[in-house]
């Protein structure tokens, strides 16, 4: 057995027998103790001793049943997907296929799709043979799922010892100011949040599980603010992970009175880039974010801020347990924690993974990123310029939602925008993008815009699972409202 599974496993029984009464997961509707938590998870354990080897898949919402199979799995050694809850059935028809999961937990708003895929009803679990079983990296824990360019996600094999010793160093970032009561946000198929749920068990908290209906989370980018800024006024949070956007809805709330900052005392950010004016209004309000940076196929986090090591910009120095250095052409390299390879093609061998992130170290070391290699555009004046950098920007401004910034070969940098709120004038909009150009040098920043006739959405396949754009597909969309558009 891995050395950090066996640690863990350990660490659960430790805190059954010594904080055996203490809450340790609480659902919309059920409590459990770390010892009924504990019971609950070797009673699962033993449910999947029963059948044959193979993976686990899991298609339920979040939730304490989620929670204890994902863990049953971990511990007895069963590779594990747990499957989005914002992909689409084309997605998750590719992923269960991709995988070459036996083994199925899934809403029942999922059982035609696995029915059609062959797997039959037997007591809790949906299963099937397979004539050909797919062969996954040898010691694979788990199967997270990239955000990817296409329809078509990439399955990342990673092991329990990787992912395990993220939690471990998650867990050490936010022990100073001790969070004990720990809110999941995002759906445990994204790697970052069921680490930190893990996190959360490690340190002895209290984890609360909800539906993400009850948070008011839609998908990957559709978000009800009311009901999830309630939701976490209402649970008494402490601590959670939050991506940009939300962080945004957060800050803008508090600053407005909506909400105050309350007891939280940990909150990470992580997912894409966050601009230093939002950290600025964060820290002017008392908030206490700590940006961070990763990727799946590095067992999520890389680097992050912390108590009493923090550098605004940046996203923190990297974890003890990984090395980052920088390339010649500035692209951030990172070793030590890495996926044991992609589903369907050779084992990763490279000692250093080339993350296709561009960075750079201040003399502290503290990382700064400054967008992805492949997004960097070229203007018709030979300027490099990475959208994501004027992109974070403009979201972060108080009014715009979601930004797309376009301008290789071209004299001006072109923009879609959807405002946070529907109903704002072009006015508010351009009065947005002028407060955000005048932070740019000239040669970032937006030249003219177009309001898109609505939301960039995973589901039309022009937003990746973590809420990114697609870049592409939304050139490929929006072709005719960008042409429109005198240069």
């Amino acid at each position: 057995m891995p050395h950090e599974l066996e640690r863990f496993r350990q660490l659960l029984l430790d805190l059954g027998r010594e904080r055996g009464d203490a809450l340790a997961v609480e659902g919309d509707t059920e409590r459990f103790t770390y010892k009924q938590v504990l019971a609950e998870v070797w009673l699962r354990a033993k449910a999947l001793s029963a059948h044959p080897p193979g993976v686990l898949a899991l298609a339920l919402d979040n939730g304490p049943e989620l929670l204890f199979w994902d863990l049953a799995a971990l511990v007895s050694e069963r590779a594990c997907v747990i499957v989005p809850t914002f992909f689409s059935k084309a997605q998750v028809h590719h992923c269960i296929e991709q995988c070459g999961a036996s083994l199925v937990l899934c809403q029942p708003v999922w059982e035609g799709v696995f029915s059609q895929l062959g797997f039959v009803q037997q007591e809790s679990f949906w299963t099937r043979d397979l004539a050909a079983p797919v062969v996954l990296p040898a010691g694979t824990a788990k199967v997270t799922y990239t955000s990817g360019s296409t329809g078509t996600p990439k399955g990342v094999c990673l092991g329990a010892d990787a992912m395990l010793r993220v939690a471990h160093e998650l867990e050490l970032a936010s022990r100073p100011t001790e969070p004990q009561r720990y809110l999941a946000v995002l759906p445990l198929g994204v790697l970052l949040e069921n680490l930190g749920v893990y996190a959360a068990l490690m340190a002895g908290a209290r984890v609360l599980l909800y539906p993400q209906a009850q948070l008011g989370m839609g998908g990957a980018s559709q978000v009800d603010f009311k009901r999830l800024l309630g939701a976490i006024a209402l649970s008494g949070a402490q601590s959670l992970i939050l991506v940009p956007q939300l962080l945004m809805g957060l800050v803008t709330a508090i600053e407005r009175g909506l909400m105050k900052v309350g007891p939280l005392r940990f909150v990470a950010v992580g997912g894409a880039r966050v601009s230093p004016g939002l950290l600025a209004r964060a820290e002017a309000i008392g908030l206490p974010v700590f940006e961070g940076y990763g990727l799946s196929e590095c067992a999520s986090v890389v680097a992050l801020n912390r108590p009493g090591a923090m550098r605004r910009g940046s996203v923190g120095r990297p974890l003890p347990h990984v090395q980052v250095r920088i390339a010649e052409d500035g692209e951030v390299l990172v070793s030590g924690s890495v996926l044991l390879g992609y589903l369907g093609e050779a084992p990763a061998s490279s000692a250093w993974w080339a993350t296709g992130d561009l960075g750079y170290f201040d003399d502290d070391g503290y990382l700064y990123l400054d967008g992805r290699k492949k997004h960097q555009f070229i203007t018709s004046f030979g300027r490099n310029v990475n959208p994501e950098w004027v992109e974070a920007e403009l979201t972060q401004s108080g009014v715009i939602a979601q930004a797309f910034v376009h301008g290789e070969g071209l004299p001006r940098n072109l923009a879609l925008l959807w405002p946070l709120d529907p109903g704002a004038s072009d006015e508010a909009i351009e009065q947005a993008v002028q407060r955000s150009n005048a932070t740019l040098p000239d040669y970032a920043r937006v030249h003219a815009w177009r309001r898109l006739p609505g939301p960039l959405t995973a589901g039309e396949n022009t937003l990746t699972a973590n809420g990114r754009p697609r870049r592409e597909a939304i050139l490929q969309r929006y072709h005719t409202l960008l042409s429109d558009i005198q240069l």
